[in-house]
């Protein structure tokens, strides 16, 4: 045992030696103790032994396996194994080390004073934030040497423009004070532009100001504790969206929050990290959760018919006998009695109060003009005895003149006045075509009880430039007198946003109605407005700041400057892909938001220029690569989005005919930074999918295309022009097809997706087609396969007999969905997975062919991702994944232990390649 003591001290000396110039002495030497102790307590473990094999060359592999049957001990082993241990690089000890010292803050610091001392600066920087996050008081130690890895730099003065067609990558630069990225969820990092999707049911807290839970309409919900700087998405397995009822942060202990999924009331006291079921509110909750201040023991929630209350902290709820209509907000009068506490409860039918701590309810609606509630909020002060009420209700015409709006009460709902005061918005008729209305509509009214006549309001346009555009107005005398504190286009003389990827692009916004705002109950200062984007104020509306995307370290806002990813990323995504011929450029195919591209690996990323986008931009599903020429690359855009998922095929979108949104081929020769219509004689539909064939001549590409509700289309001249190739494919009544592969040895496949009639599934068209002939001819090799509804196919990259489809059931006529996989090239198909009811796809590692990864889709809770090392056989499931719908994967060509996940509203997340145990 001696010698192997001997040997691992002389291997961790040498290789931490280089440490001693980065970290000094002390450091050196706590690292150097460390990971001998956690690697020789690892060796001496006998369940380790299959694990140590994987790092050890052929003799001692074969030694450790002929060990562990005899039943040998791994500390005996250990004194054969001298010369595999010297021969290990600095990285595959590091690697060993990583699986041996375990997951705490002190592992992380000292692996990361390991790698940063043998040049592993990017595992160096993961592991450092990742001691960061489960430990924020170790960060004097961590912080020297996150600047060793990127020094503080000044900005630079001014932007240079470069030319026109020369790109730069991004420069290093000051780093934002809360760290670079947004942070991993349980070893997965969120990547790409933030943003995008629709983000509702925000609240702040009022224990501290800085943290702050919102929602989005694609299964997440999301935390900061940073001031919605950054956000970290809620893991699948602990909490999913409520777009319906606002959370409630607990009123003195910013850690403590409560949720609603469904009738039950979930409850997190680690500031979101883990959640517990907490109570049954017997209902569908609605609006929002919320407390008496005073007292959080009282507790208050909407529901779709009412509200319910509770006196345990939500452990037991009762109904509010008498409040009726949807719950909307609550707000608990601090300057009542603590022992008879005053409660108001809005709903969309009207404003109740209760005066004895909710046992008993009375309508308070009169000097409202009608019933028909927007939105309600309350301010009580005890320092001053003041109580504050505001009510939004429908903004309507009458004889020519504004009525409606917000209103207010000071005599605890007694009466109502309207509190539209000079300043706001009064429009009855339109100011420009791009009016929302001809009347403004206050869909959120937000007070707090530090400053009650403090009071915000915010509205649909009735134009696009003030004083007629979306707003938030800010009143100090509780409506009196209005003004105007959000202008969000650069164009506007007060503008006073800061820019996000599409005002630095653009050089103006999309204003949009907000979907929700919220304040914190303790600084009025405080603001959050939610749209696809996320604004937030910390100084009461002078100037707001962008919670869903960050400049990169040494950028200025511009077109094609790079952004970091914050963590809110709501944005579905179809392809992630590695440029083949240079690896630092990424690429993302966006729903929404249509393409973003990094010039430095995956680290930040730049949406693309006004000017230079497709014209179909909302959604770019494939791209094509020309196998020799650099930059060379055929995109599929359209601007019909979430093909082949359930909005699409169950007719939510374009009206139930998505085949007539526009769309098409586009071409790029500067690596993406530009794109050109490439699409004579392919209609102007949907293009789902586009493909180049590698062995064509170079000028004169064979690509083949598919247009979704129109067929197959090929071209033979670099996409310059197209021809219908849609012979025995499909069905008149369905040609949706949706993906294009081409195998290695020639053979080309299609895929047709579903298709409904009258809510009935249909079969006709749908299935996977083969073409050997360059799409002369088709031939359906699934027919005898149980399949209405497959969402994507994969070839094996060598045998293309063997293939996968991913499928979703159908109830009307009734299919099981599943994955299926044929190895006799369609003959016969088996089902070798069913782990939920909307399988996506099986896709392949491309060093690993009996690695096959397994995505699923649209509510596949608790697990969305899965990997069989057997072709198909067995499944181990990614439980740490945090997100719950899932679409392809990629893995990173130079690193097989790491991949990149397409989600279905979730952006893109890059994690390890192998369950963790």
């Amino acid at each position: 045992m001696r010698t192997f003591f001997i040997v691992v001290f002389f291997l961790l000396f040498v290789l931490l030696l280089p440490l001693a110039a980065r970290a000094g002495d002390a450091d050196i030497a706590e690292a150097e103790q460390y990971l001998r102790r956690t690697v020789i307590a690892a060796a001496a473990e006998h369940r380790k032994i299959t694990f140590f094999a994987d790092f050890l060359g052929a003799t001692a592999r074969a030694e450790l396996k002929g060990a562990d049957q005899k039943g040998v001990s791994a500390d005996v082993m250990g004194m054969r194994l001298d010369v595999p241990w010297v021969n290990l690089s600095p990285r595959r000890f590091y690697g060993l080390a990583a699986k041996c010292a375990g997951d705490s803050a002190e592992a992380r610091l000292n692996l990361a004073r390991f790698a940063l001392a043998n040049g592993m600066n990017e595992q160096a920087e993961s592991d450092l934030r990742a001691a960061l996050e489960l430990d924020p008081a170790i960060e004097p130690a961590v912080r020297p040497l996150l600047n060793i890895i990127s020094p503080p730099e000044p900005a630079p003065a001014a932007p240079v423009s470069a030319p026109a067609s020369t790109e730069t990558r991004p420069q290093p630069g000051p780093r934002p004070p809360s760290g670079v990225y947004a942070p991993e969820i349980h070893g997965w990092a969120p990547t790409g532009l933030s943003g995008g999707g629709a983000m509702f049911t925000p609240t702040i807290s009022g224990a501290d100001p800085k943290v702050m839970m919102l929602n989005c309409d694609m299964s997440a919900a999301y935390v900061s504790t940073d001031g919605g700087r950054f956000w970290r998405m809620i893991h699948q397995g602990q909490l999913l969206t409520n777009t319906r009822c606002r959370p409630g942060l607990h009123p003195r202990d910013s850690s403590i929050m409560y949720a609603a999924l469904g009738s039950r009331i979930k409850r997190s006291a680690d500031t979101g990290l883990t959640w517990q079921d907490w109570g049954d509110a017997g209902a569908q909750l609605r609006g929002e959760i919320q407390f008496d201040h005073d007292n959080p023991s009282l507790m208050i929630a909407g529901t779709a018919s009412g509200a319910v209350i509770s006196h345990d902290a939500g452990k037991t709820w009762k109904p509010c006998s008498g409040v009726a209509g949807e719950g909307k907000s609550f707000h608990v009068d601090r300057t009542s009695p603590p022992e008879r506490r005053v409660i108001f409860a809005a709903t969309a039918q009207g404003v109740w109060r209760s005066d004895d701590s909710g046992s008993t309810w009375v309508d308070k609606t009169q000097g409202l003009p009608w019933q028909r509630v927007h939105s309600f909020a309350g301010g009580s002060d005890p320092k001053s005895s003041a109580c504050i009420l505001y009510c939004s209700v429908e903004s309507r015409s009458v004889d020519g003149k504004f009525a409606g709006g917000i209103y207010r009460s000071r005599d605890r709902g007694e009466s109502w006045q309207s509190a539209m005061g000079r300043g706001i918005n009064l429009d009855t008729s339109t100011a420009d075509e791009y009016a929302e209305g001809p009347l403004a509509q206050y869909k959120d009214v937000l007070t707090s009880d530090a400053r009650p006549l403090t009071v915000y309001a915010a509205n649909t346009s009735t134009g696009f430039h003030p004083p007629h555009h979306t707003t938030v107005y800010r009143s100090d005398d509780g409506g009196d007198n209005w003004r105007s504190v959000l202008f969000m286009d650069p164009r506007f003389s007060g503008y006073n946003v800061d820019k996000n990827y599409m005002t630095a692009s653009t050089g103006q916004c999309y204003e949009g109605s907000q979907h929700a705002a919220a304040i914190s109950p303790s600084n009025p200062d405080v603001v959050m407005r939610l749209t696809g984007q996320i604004m937030l104020t910390d100084n009461g509306g002078r100037t707001w700041y962008q919670g869903h995307c960050h400049l990169a370290p040494g950028q200025s806002a511009q077109p094609n400057c790079s952004w970091i990813c914050t963590g809110a990323v709501v944005t579905s995504t179809w392809h992630y892909y590695v440029d083949p011929h240079q690896h630092n450029r990424h690429y993302i195919a966006y729903t929404d938001i249509g393409f973003a591209r990094s010039m430095d690996g995956g680290m930040t990323w730049a949406w693309w220029e006004k000017n230079k986008w497709a014209p179909w931009r909302n959604t770019c599903y494939e791209l094509a690569f020309d196998p020799e020429i650099p930059g060379r690359i055929w995109g599929a855009f359209t601007n019909v989005h979430d093909i082949p998922n359930d909005n699409i095929i169950g007719g939510r979108h374009w009206n139930n005919n998505p085949e007539s949104g526009p769309g098409g081929v586009c071409v790029s020769t500067d690596f993406a930074l530009s794109w050109s219509p490439s699409n004579q004689g392919m209609p102007v539909s949907p293009v789902t999918s586009v493909v180049v064939d590698p062995k064509s001549p170079r000028g004169r590409r064979t690509l083949y295309a598919g247009v979704f509700g129109k067929g197959v289309y090929k071209s033979v001249d670099d996409g310059k022009s197209w021809v219908n190739k849609s012979k025995g494919f499909g069905h008149p009544s369905n040609m949706r097809v949706y993906r294009v592969i081409i195998h290695e040895d020639g053979t080309l496949f299609a895929m047709i997706t579903a298709f409904q009639r009258g809510g009935t599934f249909t079969g006709d068209g749908v299935g996977l087609y083969r073409s050997k002939d360059g799409a002369e001819t088709w031939e359906c090799i699934t027919r005898d396969a149980p399949i209405l509804w497959p969402k994507d196919f994969e070839v094996h990259p060598k045998n293309s007999s063997i293939i996968f489809i991913g499928a979703a059931a159908t109830r009307s006529p009734s299919t099981p969905g599943g994955l299926y996989r044929t190895r006799d090239g369609g003959r016969t198909w088996n089902q070798v997975a069913s782990k939920g009811r909307q399988h996506f796809g099986a896709y392949f590692h491309p060093k690993k062919p009996d690695w096959v990864y397994m995505t699923m889709c649209e509510g596949s809770v608790p697990c969305s991702l899965f990997l069989s090392t057997d072709g198909g056989d067995n499944w181990l499931p990614f439980n740490s994944f945090p997100f719950s719908n899932t679409q392809r994967v990629t893995v990173d060509p130079d690193d097989d232990n790491k991949i990149y996940v397409t989600t279905f509203g979730g952006s893109i997340f890059r994690g390890p390649a192998v369950p963790r145990r």
